[in-house]
């Protein structure tokens, strides 16, 4: 391994674009590499459009900075491996009445995963994205363990809590320090076409960002036809559904039905195809349990201790008493109410900026 020499993952976007300006500028050996887009419906039309499961505009613009950046750009072709790991969990989280979070998968296995093969086979040590996090080092434990980027409102650290020690030790973060506005400055600076490109919001699989037609669509092609269900209000029938899938914890809108209160999604039980629904004091809760843990931080989790925990991606975060049991599991309390805490979500410990643990939420509970 050469240490010096870096692989950047470059999605045709500014902030990808930059970081591997600023490891030039740093005096490393960089190349970039682009895992080709994933062609996940039949009928998906290849077109040159921005937000497109199967747009190679991201490939042409990462190519593009490349060649304005003098370096080497690869591609690999991930599709089977991402249709498999990624789309099909996906569909099946939501088949058992869970909410998935796919980025936090796709994270460690898809993309990092294909970064360090291809790394390995060229002889760069580094890794690198334009996640805004950063790669912190404990001498004294030996943990790597990440934290939040400087731009609080672009900190990415919640999707990258499965990151393992081997991929920490081998990642660089150049944005960690930046506020977005000046990763923009950095990439106009060098003249990359890219430095006023829109940044994407969606997930990558479900450009338009419509989850029942993108569900729909996984259902037929598996043969999975979920029927119509009943919508279940104090252990009555109040209406009917279109597939208890297509609904997640705390939903309110798209329901179809009337009540003198407003009503939220608070159960889906798949096994009879049943929503159940209640008023919104029915969402809040102080406990959960997670599973598919990983420390980051430290290698147990002292007793109860407390630490500032969010739910979701935009949540600020609540101060919670955490424990580790001995089947593996994540046992939360928080010390106030929270509301609408989804089975399939990630649940991610902060102790400050850092990232000390994260897991997939299991159940909720009221004690």
């Amino acid at each position: 391994m050469i240490n010096n020499k870096v692989l950047v993952g470059m999605s045709g976007g500014v902030d990808s674009s930059a970081s591997a300006a600023l490891l030039l500028h740093d005096g490393y050996e960089v190349s970039g590499l682009t895992i080709t887009p994933f062609k996940i419906d039949d009928d998906c039309q290849v077109k040159l459009r921005e937000r497109s499961c199967c747009s190679f505009k991201s490939v042409i613009d990462a190519n593009d900075v490349c060649k304005k950046l003098g370096i080497e750009h690869y591609l690999i072709d991930l599709t089977e491996a991402f249709r498999k790991n990624i789309v099909e969990d996906f569909v099946n989280e939501y088949l058992t009445g869970r909410t998935p979070n796919p980025c936090v998968k796709c994270n460690p296995a898809i993309k990092w995963g294909g970064m360090i093969e291809k790394a390995d086979s060229i002889g760069a040590f580094y890794v690198s994205t334009g996640h805004y996090a950063k790669v912190n080092h404990d001498p004294d434990s030996g943990r790597y363990y990440l934290s939040k980027g400087n731009d609080e409102s672009k900190d990415q650290s919640y999707f990258l809590w499965k990151m393992t020690q081997e991929q920490l030790s081998r990642t660089l973060f150049p944005l960690g320090n930046l506020q977005k506005k000046e990763t923009r400055e950095i990439a106009k600076k060098y003249d990359l076409t890219v430095h006023s490109k829109a940044d994407s919001q969606e997930i990558c699989f479900i450009p338009d960002n419509n989850y029942h037609n993108f569900l729909k669509k996984q259902l037929n092609k598996q043969g999975k036809n979920i029927p119509e269900g009943d919508i279940v209000f104090d252990n009555k029938i109040i209406g009917k559904h279109i597939g208890y899938p297509y609904y997640t914890i705390g939903q309110r809108k798209g329901l179809g039905i009337a009540h003198t209160e407003p009503l939220y999604v608070k159960n889906i039980i798949p096994e009879s195809n049943v929503v159940e629904v209640g008023p919104i004091e029915e969402l809040f809760s102080q406990c959960l349990i997670a599973e598919d843990v990983n420390l980051m931080k430290y290698n147990q989790l002292s007793e109860n201790k407390v630490y500032r925990v969010k739910i979701r991606y935009k949540d600020i975060g609540a101060e919670a008493e955490c424990k580790l049991t001995d089947d593996g599991n994540l046992h939360i309390k928080f010390l106030s109410q929270r509301r609408a805490i989804t089975p399939g979500q990630t649940v991610v410990l902060y102790e400050g900026d850092d990232l000390v643990a994260g897991g997939i939420i299991k159940s909720w509970g009221k004690n």
